[in-house]
C-alpha cells in the first residue's frame, strides 16, 4: 500500500498512464488535470512550466523560461487536448488547434542527420538548438504528430472516468479507463447506485 505523504506535491501521486513513457506529448496533455479538492495544473506559470520541460528532458536546468515561453506551452497543450479529443470522435480538428501544433513544428525545425550507435546506423532528426524552449517545443509536438500519424494512433483515448482529463493509450480495445484507480471509482460508484444511492 503506498503511503501519500500530505505535504508532498500533488503531482508526485499521479500514477503515470499507459503510453506517456513512450509519448512525452501525453504527459504534457495530462499536466492538467482534477482531483478532489479541484482543478491541478503542472504548467501554471513559468517557473512551473520550467520545472515540468527540465523534470521531462526537454530543457536543461540552466536555461529559463519566460512568461510567454510558458504560455506557448500551455497554449500547445490545449491545441493537443483539442486534436486528441477530435481525433477519438472522428471529427475534423478547429483550424486553430492545428495552427498552435504546426507553429510549434516550424518553432525550431529539425535537420536531418545520420546517427550510428551499436545497434547500427538510423536516420536522427535534430531539431534546432539555438532557442532551447522552442526546441522543446518543436520536440512536443513533433512527438504528438508521430502518435497521432502513427501505428499507435489506434489506441490513443480518453478516459471515461467522469471528472478525469486524461488521455492514455489502450492496451486492448475494450480498456476504458487510464489507470485502475479510475476503473475502481468508476466501479464503485455503479455499485453504492445499485444499492440505493445516488448515481454514479
Amino acid at each position: 500500500m503506498r503511503v501519500v505523504d500530505q505535504e508532498t506535491p500533488v503531482y508526485l501521486h499521479r500514477l503515470p498512464v499507459p503510453g506517456e513513457d513512450r509519448y512525452v506529448c501525453l504527459a504534457l496533455v495530462n499536466s492538467r488535470f482534477r482531483v478532489s479538492h479541484g482543478q491541478v495544473d503542472l504548467l501554471d506559470g513559468a517557473e512551473a512550466a520550467h520545472l515540468w520541460l527540465v523534470r521531462h528532458g526537454l530543457l536543461p536546468d540552466r536555461v529559463p523560461v519566460n512568461g510567454r515561453q510558458a504560455g506557448r506551452l500551455c497554449a500547445l497543450r490545449e491545441a493537443l487536448r483539442v486534436l486528441f479529443g477530435a481525433h477519438g470522435t472522428g471529427a475534423l480538428p478547429p483550424a486553430d488547434a492545428l495552427d498552435t501544433l504546426n507553429a510549434a513544428l516550424a518553432a525550431a525545425p529539425s535537420t536531418p542527420r545520420l546517427a550510428w550507435t551499436a545497434d547500427g546506423p538510423r536516420r536522427d532528426d535534430a531539431p534546432d538548438d539555438g532557442n532551447p524552449a522552442a526546441a522543446a517545443l518543436s520536440l512536443l509536438a513533433e512527438d504528438a504528430t508521430e502518435l497521432l500519424t502513427g501505428g499507435d494512433a489506434a489506441q490513443l483515448a480518453e478516459c471515461a472516468a467522469q471528472g478525469c482529463e486524461r488521455f492514455f493509450l489502450r492496451s486492448h480495445g475494450a480498456r476504458r479507463w487510464c489507470t485502475t484507480r479510475c476503473g475502481n471509482r468508476v466501479r464503485a460508484a455503479r455499485a453504492y447506485a445499485a444499492r440505493g444511492g445516488t448515481s454514479p
